[in-house]
C-alpha cells in the first residue's frame, strides 16, 4: 500500500495565522500537526508517501521531512496548485500509486485511540474496493455521513444531508483498491469545480465494495481547520501527553516501534533537537528500547 498525505488549500478558515505558513505546519501541542497523518499511515505499516501541497509550501515541508530516509520511509512531492477537490489526489498521485492499493489521509486530521495501530494493520492489507472510517458525531447534519448495514458495508453516503440516516461522519481517512486512480479520472467536477471525495465513495458503494469501519467509543478524532478546533486538538494532546508522559504521533518512536528504523538511527535523531523536550523523549524512547 502507498499512502497520500494532502496538505494542499490555503487554510482560510485560519487566516491570519495561515498568511505566512501552511496550515499542516502549525503546531499541536509539540509538533508540527502533519506529524499526525503521517504517524497515521507509519501505523498502517506504509512506507511509501506523496505529500501534496501548493507550490509555495512544498519547500517548507521538504525542509522538515526531507527524502523521509531518517525514519525509514521513502517520502515525495508533488504539487496541487489550485483546490482541485480530495478526489484529484489521486490522479496528482497516479505515479506513486502505480499498481498498489492507497491510503489517502487529510493533513488537518489527527487520529488516537486505543487499539488504532490494530485496526489500521487489520484493513490495510488486501484492499477490495474502499474502506471508510466512521465516528458518531452529534450534529452529523454537518459531515458527509455513511450508513451501513449489520456487517459493516456501506449502503449510502450522503454529504451534510438535511435528514441523516445515521450519525456516523466519514473522517478524513480513507483506504482504496487501485481502481480509484480510473474511477477518479472519470467522475465529473462539482458545481464548484472539484473532484470530490464523495463521488469516489459513491462508486464503490453501487458496486457492493464500500465498508466502514466504527472506530467507536473513547477514540478521538479531531479536524484542526479553525481555531476553536486547533485549541481544542492542542489541549487535549498536551493534556494527554501531560498525564501519561507519552508523545502522541512522535514519529521517531512509531518508526522506532514499527522497525523502520534501529534504536540507534532514533537516539540520532533525538540528539540533534536535544535541546528541547521532543528530542530528549526521542533519546530517552531509544535508550529505552534497547535496554
Amino acid at each position: 500500500m502507498k499512502g497520500i498525505i494532502l496538505a494542499g488549500g490555503s487554510g482560510t478558515r485560519l487566516y491570519p495565522i495561515t498568511l505566512a505558513v501552511s496550515k499542516q505546519l502549525i503546531p499541536v501541542g509539540d509538533k508540527p500537526m502533519i506529524y499526525y497523518p503521517l504517524s497515521v499511515l507509519m501505523l498502517a505499516g506504509v512506507r511509501e508517501i506523496l505529500i501534496i501541497a501548493t507550490p509555495a509550501d512544498l519547500p517548507q515541508f521538504r525542509r522538515l521531512l526531507g527524502d523521509g530516509s531518517h525514519l525509514g520511509l521513502e517520502i515525495d512531492y508533488a504539487e496541487q496548485a489550485h483546490p482541485g477537490g480530495l478526489a484529484e489526489a489521486f490522479i496528482i498521485g497516479a505515479d506513486h500509486i502505480g499498481s498498489d492499493s492507497v491510503a489517502l489521509v487529510l493533513g488537518d486530521n489527527i487520529f488516537h485511540g486505543h487499539r488504532f495501530s490494530d485496526v489500521l494493520a487489520e484493513n490495510a492489507g488486501e484492499v477490495d474496493g474502499c474502506v471508510l472510517f466512521g465516528y458518531a458525531v452529534h450534529d452529523p447534519h454537518r459531515y458527509g455521513v455513511g450508513e451501513t448495514d449489520a456487517e459493516g458495508r456501506l449502503l449510502s453516503v450522503e454529504e451534510k444531508p438535511a435528514r441523516p440516516k445515521s450519525n456516523r461522519a466519514i473522517t478524513g481517512l480513507y483506504f482504496y483498491d487501485n481502481e480509484v486512480i480510473n474511477i477518479a479520472k472519470n467522475i465529473a467536477p462539482s458545481p464548484r469545480g472539484e473532484l470530490e471525495i464523495s463521488e469516489v465513495n459513491q462508486v464503490y458503494v453501487e458496486r457492493g465494495k464500500a465498508r466502514l469501519i466504527d472506530l467507536g467509543r473513547g477514540f478521538a478524532w479531531l479536524d484542526t481547520g479553525t481555531p476553536e478546533s486547533l485549541h481544542e486538538a492542542t489541549q487535549y494532546v498536551s493534556t494527554l501527553e501531560h498525564r501519561q508522559g507519552i508523545r502522541i504521533a512522535c514519529v521517531e518512536e512509531v518508526a522506532l516501534r514499527m522497525g523502520f528504523i534501529d534504536a540507534e538511527a532514533c537516539h540520532a535523531r533525538g540528539e540533534r533537537i536535544a535541546k528541547s523536550d521532543y528530542g530528549r523523549y526521542v533519546m530517552a524512547i531509544a535508550r529505552e528500547f534497547v535496554g
